[in-house]
């Protein structure tokens, strides 16, 4: 699938494109443009795609994206609350000409190096940002471009986070290929709750256990059963934030059959253990 080009506007008084997407659910196309972009996900979930990495999202979800990184989120629930998100755009002259050379803001090109890759932060370090996220957007122009900067300076000296694309990406997913995808992530949603067993999801999309894994592999640089723990885990977060249940209730009613193991996946995609994690939400 070919990502879409996407024109950003400029805005006359402002060098961070700052506003409030609210609707029935993401809309956008798989698309691309030359600006940077920062969003956090306040309410929706389903599945992001940026470059080659496709994972679960949920309320809470930070991701920063490099020029020119093609991405979209797609909404596979359906929400009487719709979906919303909070979005910073902004392009290479943010300070002026050549502002990202000087010295002070070494750490911040940093960032901005890696985040050509997709960067998406730990759920325990987004909420931090969330309550800054949304007073910024409603600065004045000369408050919210400072009050930016020290988000970008904050996100640049952390290690709570973690690279999406793979470092060698190079092209878009074909057609077959995202069609696949969405066939087999549709298969996880229904079914994450119960044991999945792989034949099954290869018959989905009509291959043979083996080419299914070289194809899931290489398509999305994981084995489908870590996809499957990861979406696992993220719909365990979704049930530590919305409800009341003790952590074993919630791990088994997620299709996890070993505590330990299910601690040990927690611990792995959201660096935290699950109590921590409700925890911090339960401040938000």
């Amino acid at each position: 699938m070919k990502a879409q080009f996407e024109k950003i506007p400029k805005l006359q008084n402002t060098s961070v494109h700052a506003f409030v997407y609210e609707g029935d659910t993401f809309d956008a196309p798989w698309h691309f443009h030359p600006e940077f972009e920062l969003t956090f996900i306040e309410k929706g979930e389903g599945i992001r795609y940026v470059a080659n990495s496709v994972e679960p999202f949920i309320p809470g979800d930070m991701v920063l994206l490099g020029r020119n990184l093609p991405h979209c989120w797609k909404e596979r629930l359906v929400s009487e609350t719709g979906v919303k998100s909070l979005v910073f755009q902004w392009d290479d002259s943010l300070l002026g000409e050549n502002w990202i050379e000087k010295k002070e803001f070494y750490n911040i090109k940093e960032l901005l190096i890696k985040s050509a890759r997709g960067i998406k932060f730990s759920p325990l370090l987004s909420s931090k940002f969330h309550s800054d996220l949304n007073r910024i957007i409603g600065l004045p122009p000369f408050e919210k471009l400072m009050a930016f900067v020290e988000v970008l300076q904050k996100l640049a000296l952390t290690t709570e986070y973690q690279l999406l694309g793979n470092e060698h990406y190079i092209s878009d997913l074909n057609t077959k290929t995202n069609a696949r995808i969405d066939k087999v992530y549709n298969y996880i949603h229904t079914h994450y709750s119960k044991k999945i067993m792989l034949q099954d999801v290869a018959h989905l999309v009509s291959m043979g256990e083996e080419a299914f894994c070289r194809f899931f592999k290489k398509s999305l640089n994981k084995s489908l059963f870590a996809f499957i723990n990861e979406y696992r885990v993220t719909m365990v977060c979704k049930q530590l934030i919305e409800s009341n249940k003790q952590v074993k209730q919630i791990a088994y009613n997620c299709g996890f059959e070993s505590l330990p193991f299910f601690y040990k996946q927690f611990q792995k995609y959201k660096g935290c253990s699950p109590l921590a994690f409700r925890k911090v939400y339960r401040k938000i």
